[in-house]
């Protein structure tokens, strides 16, 4: 298909918009049976059940009208005291928190408040599809910066510093990090903000996996002294919470950006949906126990799936968070495509070949341990198998 817009009614922008690479595997296997699925970044576990009837307690007491813009204000409160207890940022419930359609929305909307025509916004890949496109859809360039297998794939500062010009207004960061799983200590982000700092540059801190750390625990990139200022926190309940369908995340930050990103969302949204909101609401204030009860079964299977791709010969770091190993296939002559594809077909497991995130991707795959692990050992059993067979 052309990407022209020769002769046509589309917007030239939208046009050269590439579509998601992942999607193109999940639409082949779906065609095929048999097949277990280390493609999805979602969790295998069901919505725990408190959540699921808040939901419905709420449409039988009638709560099916629009809320306030911003979210209902019982949820922010709740909010707000969840990441002030939890990471120990502190905002004002009133007009720095925003409850949005996923924390993909909370995204869309921060680079639409932000973002002049031509301004640049730095994006770290391999990194999650949608914020090179988000950039774009914005009006703004996404400048590159590609991270090293030798570091663990996280951002180093002197990268940055290489990355800025005068256009350069923000830096999307994510970690734990989507799709290697890398997460960025204390230390390592007090040295990111140092740079932040002296540029002047805003933050999207993408920490929709705050709660899905192994090792160590999470800091919040906001509680890093100097930078709640000009951070914008995106975060939701998608991941930690098993809430994926239910689309509700959040955003907190500086109160003239939340109130901007209000205004758009006015227009573009309204409100984010209310019965999703009173099952968050419900998630917040009594789901710790479910959370913690994933993430010890997650952290059991991530060390099951490293030691098994180490074992049949295939270079892997230990990934701190998210739900994501990204294991090295360079030894196997094939391209990531290439093997995700003959993977797919030959035996059935679907992983994501690992330069739909970014050039720096090529020659690893993405799979997700969000299966169970009886999915997961029939998985490397038969990734095992393709790799002899080779």
């Amino acid at each position: 298909m052309s990407h022209s817009t020769k002769n046509s009614h589309l917007s030239t922008t939208v046009a050269n918009l590439k579509p998601s690479g992942i999607r193109r595997f999940f639409d082949l296997a779906a065609n095929m049976d048999n097949v277990i699925s280390l493609g999805v970044g979602e969790p295998d576990f069901v919505t725990p059940w408190n959540v699921i009837e808040a939901s419905y307690h709420s449409l039988e007491q009638g709560y099916t009208a629009y809320t306030a813009n911003a979210g209902m204000i019982e949820l922010r409160q709740e909010i707000s005291n969840y990441l002030k207890h939890r990471y120990f940022v502190d905002y004002n419930p009133d007009n720095q928190v925003i409850v949005t359609v996923g924390a993909s929305q909370g995204i869309d909307l921060a680079l639409r408040a932000l973002i002049n025509p031509g301004e640049e916004v730095i994006v770290i890949e391999p990194g999650f599809v949608s914020y090179a496109p988000a950039v774009t859809l914005a009006g703004g360039d996404p400048i590159i910066i590609n991270t090293k297998p030798e570091h663990e794939f996280k951002l180093q500062p002197e990268q940055i510093e290489d990355a800025i010009s005068e256009k350069t207004k923000a830096i999307i960061l994510c970690s734990p990090n989507n799709p290697t799983g890398s997460v960025l200590t204390k230390e390592e982000l007090i040295k990111i903000a140092a740079v932040i700092e002296k540029h002047d540059l805003i933050v999207l801190s993408d920490e929709i996996y705050a709660e899905l750390t192994y090792d160590e625990d999470f800091t919040s990139f906001a509680f890093i002294k100097g930078m709640k200022e000009r951070t914008i926190l995106i975060s939701g309940f998608s991941k930690a919470f098993a809430m994926t369908g239910w689309r509700l995340g959040y955003a907190t930050g500086p109160r003239e950006i939340i109130e901007a990103m209000v205004k758009i969302h006015q227009y573009t949204m309204m409100c984010a949906p209310t019965m999703a909101q009173h099952g968050a609401l419900e998630a917040l204030k009594n789901g710790q126990k479910s959370v913690l009860d994933m993430k010890k079964s997650y952290r059991q299977r991530r060390n099951f799936v490293v030691n098994s791709l180490k074992e049949m010969g295939l270079d892997c770091h230990l990934p701190g968070g998210a739900f994501y190993v990204f294991p090295s296939i360079k030894s196997t002559g094939l391209s990531s495509e290439e093997f995700a594809e003959q993977l797919l077909r030959k035996e059935r497991v679907a992983v994501v070949p690992g330069n739909v995130f970014g050039s720096t991707g090529e020659g690893y795959i993405r799979c997700s341990y969000a299966a169970s692990l009886k999915q997961l050992d029939e998985a490397m059993k038969r990734i095992k198998k393709f790799i002899n067979e080779l």
